[in-house]
C-alpha cells in the first residue's frame, strides 16, 4: 500500500485490496454458513416447540417459558453446530466453556445495545413497540455475533 504524501494508488495496490477482499470474505461466508442457517432454523421450531408447551400445557410463566427455551436451545445447539455445522473435532469440555462464555456475550450485547439504541431512534414510541421493536434487533445481533463467535472462538480448528 502506497506510504507517505505523494504516492498514488496503483493497480497493484487496488488488486492486492480486491485479493484481501475475496480471501476475507471466503473465511466468513463459506460452507458452515448454509449449515448454520439450517440449524437456525431447527434450533427455532424446537426452542419454540419447549417454550409454548412450557406456557401453553404445562402452565410455567412468561419468564420461565422463555428460560426453557433458551436452555433447551443452547443444548441443541451446542451439539448441531459441533458436529454438523462446524464438524469439529476439538475437546468437548473446552467448547462447553467457550459456548456459554459465547452465548452469555451474545445475549448481553445483543439485548443490552437493541433497546438503548431503538429508543433514541424511535423517540418517544410506547413500551410495547419499543421493547417489540427491540426484541427483533436483539434477535438479529445475536445470530449474528453467535455464528461469528461459534466460527472463531467456539469451534475454531
Amino acid at each position: 500500500m502506497p506510504s507517505g504524501k505523494n504516492s498514488a494508488v496503483t493497480a497493484a495496490d487496488i488488486s492486492e485490496a480486491a485479493r484481501r477482499v475475496s480471501v476475507m470474505k471466503k473465511k466468513i461466508i463459506d460452507r458452515t454458513t448454509g449449515r448454520y442457517i439450517i440449524v437456525g432454523i431447527v434450533n427455532t421450531l424446537f426452542g419454540s416447540a419447549v417454550m409454548y408447551a412450557a406456557y401453553n400445557i404445562f402452565g410455567c410463566t412468561y419468564w420461565v417459558s422463555s428460560a426453557l427455551n433458551y436452555i433447551f436451545g443452547s443444548i441443541l445447539s451446542f451439539f448441531l453446530n459441533k458436529y454438523f455445522t462446524f464438524r469439529s473435532q476439538g475437546k468437548t469440555r473446552k467448547e462447553i466453556v467457550r459456548f456459554v462464555v459465547n452465548i452469555l456475550t451474545c445475549y448481553f450485547v445483543a439485548y443490552g445495545v437493541a433497546r438503548p439504541l431503538l429508543s433514541r431512534v424511535l423517540g418517544s414510541v410506547s413500551v410495547p413497540v419499543l421493547e417489540n421493536a427491540a426484541m427483533a434487533l436483539g434477535i438479529l445481533i445475536f445470530v449474528t455475533m453467535n455464528y461469528f463467535g461459534q466460527k472463531f472462538f467456539v469451534f475454531r480448528d
